[in-house]
């Protein structure tokens, strides 16, 4: 096997390595499934994890030659591009992560990090002033009392589509809205309309404590959030759609 081959494998190797490792972040702790179809990113990151792995591996297979005097100058520059690549993707993935499930009135909201209004950020508490930096939170948006406020919200929210779930400011435990998530909790049988009857039978099977469902509406696909009616505990995002 020739150098040139061996320097090309060795490299596809180290970025096939690296590829796992990111996809655990990305898909396991960034985007919990299904949170990862829900705001579209699987195509998105699908491509940048490609063109990344396969880029840099290439362009040492096109550089290799043994003996050849701008050799690690080429192989840094390589090396280079492609972590460079990968830094964008990577940052750019983690702009677009859900940082935040907000129940919002009679549903969650799946708001991702680059959706946040910060304007008003002197009025944000500090523990929704930055979102986590692995699993997506869950939290309550409270309409503001005041008919200005709330007016200026709709307008912002029909021209601009920045809503109540979008602004920090207005965020709560969970725990704020229990009394609210409990009277608009939906019977699970709803969501045989919506979904084939033998995956929602599997999935109630499997979520035994869930006994509702509230939906979750993201920028992609919409899913499901079971919960307990009791207790208004979250039980599960799931893949099932709650409305047409």
């Amino acid at each position: 096997m020739s150098s040139r081959i061996k320097a090309f494998l060795i490299h596809g190797m180290v970025s096939i390595i690296i590829a796992i490792l990111i996809v655990g972040l990305v898909f396991f702790i960034w985007y919990p499934f299904p949170l990862a179809k829900a705001v579209g990113a699987t195509h998105i990151f699908s491509i940048i994890l490609m063109v990344d792995v396969v880029l840099g591996p290439l362009l040492t297979l096109l550089v290799y030659k043994a003996g050849k005097k701008s050799l690690f100058f080429d192989l840094v520059v390589v090396v280079l591009l492609q972590i460079s690549a990968l830094f964008y993707g990577v940052w750019t993935i983690s702009q677009g992560r859900p940082a935040w499930i907000v129940f919002n009135a009679d549903r969650f909201d799946a708001v991702r990090v680059n959706d946040l209004d910060l304007r008003n950020a002197n009025k944000v508490k500090p523990e929704y002033l930055n979102p986590s930096l692995l699993f997506p939170s869950w939290v309550s948006a409270v309409s503001p009392t005041n008919t200005e406020d709330k007016n200026k919200i709709l307008f912002e929210a029909v021209f601009s589509g920045v809503d109540i779930a979008q602004r920090p400011a207005l965020y709560h435990p969970l725990s704020f809205e229990e009394k609210r998530i409990k009277l608009k909790a939906i019977d699970l049988n709803e969501l045989y309309k919506f979904n084939n009857k033998n995956k929602v039978q599997n999935i109630i099977e499997q979520y035994g404590g869930a006994n509702a469902y509230l939906p979750l509406r993201a920028n992609a696909v919409d899913m499901t959030v079971l919960i307990n009616k009791d207790t208004a505990e979250i039980i599960k995002i799931v893949d099932l759609r709650p409305w047409k």
